[in-house]
């Protein structure tokens, strides 16, 4: 039997438990004990990787439009404004 150590996504943490499976795509979830969050191990679409959501952020800011960005990352529009109105959100908080 092999086991994975995962780590999570949002604070490194190896402190991680099982938590069910996506109810869209069967996929497991895991939440971290640690910051509380819950994330994907692999993800169906390439919009919902934070790697994604972080190109997104750097890209716009070195002045790419929207077509731009999703032509380039081959995703949706609609998910580079999503992307784009969350982080300014974020930052007002």
């Amino acid at each position: 039997m092999v086991t994975a150590s995962v780590r999570c996504i949002h604070c490194d943490s190896l402190d991680v438990v099982k938590m069910g499976k996506q109810q869209v795509n069967g996929k497991p979830r895991c939440k971290c004990k640690k910051c509380g969050k819950t994330f994907q191990i692999q993800y169906a679409n390439n919009g919902a990787k934070p790697q994604t959501k972080q190109l997104i952020v750097k890209m716009s800011l070195n002045g790419s439009g929207i077509r731009d960005i999703s032509r380039v990352l081959n995703i949706s529009s609609n998910t580079v404004l999503s992307v784009l109105k969350k982080q300014k959100n974020s930052k007002q908080t």
